[in-house]
């Protein structure tokens, strides 16, 4: 594990904030990590995001909560195209570029923190992301503070890695759980049925 970097002084103290059980509750949540970008006349933009899930499979749609107040929301409007980019633990310094807390020596949102490509939209996609979507918009909706995109996927693209989880301010990466064993109940716990053409038909 290691811990996100702080964007504040070693010297002052951390500023001090009223208690709000919604943010203690949501921030015990273990979330994905990810990095959404675009680029077009507007010029290229990122942002991290930890707000992401998928919407349906036919047809294929993710969604994304993005903060009102970032710049990247002009862009996506303007370009129509984005991708959603799954971090790997390996992208720990990524995630805290795109969430404006970049390391010593690098500026926030700065391209140059990984290897990025096009993807066939021409969105910037990071090259070794676990899993990188390329999205046109389907529907962005309006709620609170934040922009809800739901993309439609033209283009899917995976690499070997372990995913980058977020929870507590802190980067793990996941580990394996083993399952419960329960003396009353002999013979209990997760069966999982292999795809074969018998359970897939």
């Amino acid at each position: 594990m290691s811990v996100s970097a702080d964007s504040t002084s070693a010297d002052a103290p951390p500023a001090a904030r009223p208690y709000d059980p919604f943010i203690a509750a949501m921030g015990a949540v273990a979330t994905g990590v990810t990095v959404v970008a675009t680029d077009g006349p507007t010029g290229k933009f990122a942002q991290t995001v930890s707000a992401m899930c998928s919407v349906s499979v036919n047809p294929r749609l993710v969604l994304v909560c993005i903060n009102s107040r970032s710049p990247i929301n002009e862009a996506i409007h303007a370009n129509g195209t984005f991708t959603v980019n799954v971090l790997g633990s390996q992208h720990d310094h990524v995630a805290d570029t795109f969430a404006g807390r970049p390391w010593p020596g690098k500026d926030p949102w700065d391209f140059s923190c990984g290897e990025w490509v096009p993807a066939p939209s021409g969105s910037p996609r990071i090259r070794d992301a676990v899993a990188s979507f390329d999205c046109t918009i389907h529907q962005v909706v309006e709620a609170g503070t934040h922009q809800i995109y739901i993309g439609a996927v033209t283009d899917v693209e995976t690499h070997s890695g372990d995913p980058l989880i977020y929870s507590a301010q802190t980067y793990a990466k996941p580990l394996p759980v083993p399952p419960s064993v329960f003396d009353d109940y002999p013979g209990s716990g997760p069966t999982y049925r292999k795809h074969t053409k018998e359970t897939t038909k």
